[in-house]
This record gives C-alpha cells, sequence and structure tokens, in this order.
C-alpha cells in the first residue's frame, strides 16, 4: 500500500467515515470451505462491496462484487438489514491467505479491512461443528469450539460485545454461559432466544477467531382443522392406538405431541375416505353387471323367429267295389296348415290359426 494512500485510510478513519469490522485470523483446512462476515456502517448500505485477494491493498485483484455473478470459487451476499456482507471461499488452498473486506465508495477513496486465513493440511487450530447454526425463539443452542493453541476463550458478537469462559453474561440481552466442558474444548450456550438474537458470531481463543452464524426462527404450531359435516366415532382399538401415541410422546415436546394428533386426525379420514369410495365402486360394478345381464335376456326373447308346421295330411279315396254304379266316385282329401309364433319365454302362449280345405274331386267311372 503507498503512501498517500495509507495518508487517505488515516485521514478518513480519524474523521469517522471508515467503518468495516471483521475477523483477524481464522485457522481453516485444505479443501474446505469458509464464511467470513463483514460489518459496515449504515450509511454504505447501498454501496457495492467486493472481495479483494492480496496481502497489499493496493495491488490486490478482485475476486468477486455484490453487483456482478458469484464464481464456483467466489461468492458474496449483502444483508442490507443487518448491515452485514458475507463472503465465502471455495475449496480452500494454500494460496488462500490474505484477503479484503471493501467497501466502494463513488468519487473517493474505498474502505475495507483484511483479514488471513491459516490454511492447514491437518486439524484446524480451532473450529466448530457446523458455521451455521438454527434455533427457536424462547429456546436454548449449544455450540462446541475446539481449540489447540493457547489463549484466552471467549464468545463474541461481531461488533458487539464478548463473555468471557467460566463466566455468564448477556449480549444484546441474550444470556451467554461459556464452559470448559472437556479437553481442548469450551461449550457455549445462548439461553431465551430473541428474534433479534440472530446474527454472526465468534468462538475465539488467542489470536484465532472462528465465526458462526445464530439465525433464530418462530417454532411451528400446529393447527387442528374440525369437520362438522362428518362425524366419525373410533373403534375401540383406534381408541387405544391413540392412547399409545399420547402416552408414547415425550411432555417435553408438545408442539411433537399435537402434531401426532393432528396426523393421526388426517389418517382416520383419509381412511374413512377410502373405504366409502371402495363401498360405492362395488355397488356401481354389482349394479352395471345386473344391467347387463338383463340385456341379454331380453334381447333372446324378442330375436324368436316365427316357426310354420304342415300336418295332418290324409287322403282317402273309396274303390270301385265300394260304389255303387249309379253313384259318382268321390276323392275327399283334408289338409291342416298350423303357424305358430313364441311371443315370449315367460308367457309360453301360442297363437294358432287354422285353415281347413277341402277338396272334392269327382272322379267318373270310364
Amino acid at each position: 500500500m503507498d503512501v498517500p494512500l495509507r495518508v487517505l485510510l488515516i485521514v478518513t478513519g480519524l474523521t469517522g467515515i471508515r467503518s468495516i469490522t471483521t475477523v483477524s485470523k481464522v485457522s481453516v483446512k485444505a479443501g474446505d470451505s469458509i464464511s467470513i462476515p463483514c460489518l459496515y456502517d449504515s450509511q454504505y448500505v447501498n454501496h457495492v462491496k467486493y472481495l479483494c485477494k492480496g496481502r497489499s491493498w493496493s495491488s490486490c485483484d478482485y475476486a468477486v462484487k455484490t453487483n456482478q455473478r458469484n464464481s464456483k470459487k467466489f461468492s458474496i451476499a449483502d444483508n442490507k438489514t443487518q448491515r452485514i456482507f458475507t463472503v465465502t471461499v471455495n475449496d480452500l488452498t494454500d494460496k488462500d491467505t490474505d484477503y479484503w473486506c471493501i467497501v466502494e465508495i463513488n468519487n473517493g477513496a474505498d474502505v475495507g479491512k483484511d483479514f488471513h486465513l491459516s490454511v492447514t493440511r491437518g486439524t484446524p487450530s480451532l473450529t466448530v461443528d457446523h458455521q451455521d447454526i438454527t434455533g427457536f425463539k424462547g429456546d436454548n443452542i449449544t455450540i462446541n469450539c475446539y481449540y489447540s493453541n493457547p489463549g484466552e476463550m471467549k464468545w463474541c458478537r461481531l461488533g458487539s460485545s464478548c463473555v468471557a469462559t467460566r463466566s455468564s453474561g448477556s449480549i444484546d440481552g441474550t444470556r451467554v454461559t461459556i464452559n470448559a466442558s472437556g479437553p481442548n474444548v469450551f461449550t457455549v450456550t445462548m439461553s431465551g432466544l430473541r428474534t433479534e438474537s440472530s446474527g454472526w458470531y465468534q468462538c475465539v481463543k488467542g489470536d484465532l477467531q472462528m465465526p458462526v452464524h445464530v439465525t433464530v426462527t418462530e417454532q411451528a404450531t400446529t393447527t387442528t382443522v374440525t369437520d362438522t359435516s362428518n362425524t366419525f366415532t373410533p373403534t375401540p382399538e383406534l381408541v387405544n392406538l391413540t392412547s399409545v401415541f399420547a402416552e408414547t410422546t415425550p411432555t417435553t415436546a408438545q408442539g411433537e405431541q399435537h402434531s401426532v394428533s393432528f396426523d393421526l386426525k388426517m389418517i382416520i379420514i383419509a381412511l374413512s375416505v377410502l373405504t366409502f369410495t371402495v363401498m360405492v365402486a362395488l355397488f356401481i360394478w354389482f349394479m352395471l353387471k345386473r344391467h347387463k345381464q338383463t340385456k341379454s335376456a331380453s334381447s333372446a326373447m324378442t330375436e324368436a323367429e316365427e316357426e310354420v308346421t304342415y300336418s295332418n295330411v290324409k287322403h282317402t279315396r273309396k274303390t270301385s267295389s265300394q260304389r255303387s254304379t249309379a253313384e259318382s266316385d268321390v276323392d275327399v282329401t283334408y289338409s291342416s296348415v298350423v303357424s305358430m309364433r313364441q311371443l315370449n319365454a315367460e308367457r309360453a302362449e301360442e297363437e294358432v290359426t287354422y285353415w281347413n280345405v277341402t277338396i272334392l274331386t269327382q272322379e267318373f267311372t270310364a
């Protein structure tokens, strides 16, 4: 950094223009990722922020900016409500050591603060289980900070106060207790979380810091829906099953117990609807089958064809010995025609028409 720029930064710092707060030194493992918070003054809310890589500000290279797209290696996000922009460096290597959090100033010198990453192949000197922790409003959260370096142990909020180890205190209205729970580990407990407790904190051990982001949310509530249109009476077995669920639900997890009760009601309603649907489907199938059988029987009765039978034909002829010489010979023929029509199978009625035809033929003896 050249002399004129250094002088300019000193002047702006004395006049209160420059105000960027971040960590100073973080121990990280090669190949992992790290997120670093950068707190800025309220006057810089609408300014462009960026991450610059290099030991010297005057010769550092742009890594990522808020008005540009993120890359696979670097990303940046600006929370204007909390006035913190967060930079993330992925796939850490031995070359990822010196960076700057910077706010861009139009028509003036930019303002920023540097931080150092100590990259190691082994276990970092100060680390936590997770950098992001979520808790519910009114509940407690616990953070384990693992260390191997000497120095005082503290829990601090970025840009705010700290609480030292083996003591308790308050940070912005949230109670904090720190205990040395085991070899090379100290435990931080935040009690009675509030919405305002959300933000960036730090495990501090000697000259190292490890940033931790805490998010406080409202605890989800379960709404019971009552359907007055249909009344369902549970069986004794179902009542016993409900009792088992109620007995096995921990009394300390009141929200989970409500959730189990609500889920059980939903299962009962779903089973009732399924049973009703199956019964309706079986009834419709039975009616369709019966209708098909009735239709087949009716078609068979209406397609009967008419049958005609010719019967009872008799021919009688008198011989000459039986006749008198004075009488003429007479041949008599009787014929009958019967027409039968079946109207339907159940009535089995017949309509018969007789036609009698008499043919008289007189033969004369030669």
